[in-house]
């Protein structure tokens, strides 16, 4: 074979390994991923009555497995699955921060709630902090539902951080279908809405 056919040779298999490359090459598939946010109806704020609570909320308590980013699924009691086309928008425990708070401001007695952080020249008259139990659809044993649960404790500041409040709220379980991940996220922003009225219930009354 001489040097010019070797040449020709060489350049021809080059070809067509370089299209057998491009045909394997996959094409670019769409973003199938889907973001959700809890939220509730937006609550006008009241007008606060004469001399309104100052609140302290505390940043929320979440078990390790609900803040991996990924809507939780719960099936056969101890099995948990992570959707990864379903996630928050946000971190989880900022949204149920941002959704307490809110609907603590809708309260007339409620005239400021403050963050986690908490100014020292601002008075507060109690703290909240809450430890969410569930926040999850359950898909078990024909049982399937969006679940939330938590603990509240509300504390006096002002007093050695004395314990005024203890309460335990659900769980709440609402009917899911088991496919839609925007119900639950409905059904879980209601049981939040829900959370915030058990709480203004349990604040002392001055």
């Amino acid at each position: 074979m001489t040097m010019k056919t070797r040449s020709a040779a060489f350049w021809m298999l080059a070809g067509l390994l370089g299209f057998a490359g491009c045909s394997v090459v996959p094409e670019p598939q769409a973003d199938r991923t889907r973001y959700f946010v809890l939220s509730e109806p937006t609550a006008i704020p009241a007008t606060p009555v004469a001399n309104p609570l100052v609140l302290g909320l505390k940043h929320v308590t979440l078990p390790a497995y609900l803040d991996k980013g990924s809507i939780v699924v719960r099936r056969r009691g101890n099995e948990i699955a992570y959707n990864d086309l379903a996630r928050w928008a946000e971190p989880l425990g900022a949204g149920l921060e941002r959704l307490v708070r809110n609907h603590l401001l809708a309260s007339p007695k409620v005239g400021r709630v403050l963050g986690e952080g908490f100014p020292f020249d601002q008075k507060r008259d109690y703290d909240i902090a809450i430890t969410i139990g569930r926040c999850e659809g359950v898909r078990a044993g024909g049982n399937q539902t969006a679940r939330f649960a938590a603990t509240v404790e509300i504390t006096a500041p002002g007093d050695n951080g004395r314990v005024v409040a203890r309460r335990s709220f659900g769980p709440v379980d609402t009917a899911w279908d088991g496919e839609d991940y925007g119900a639950v996220v409905e059904a879980l922003s209601a049981a939040v809405g829900a959370l915030g009225d058990d709480i203004l219930a349990a604040l002392p009354e001055r």
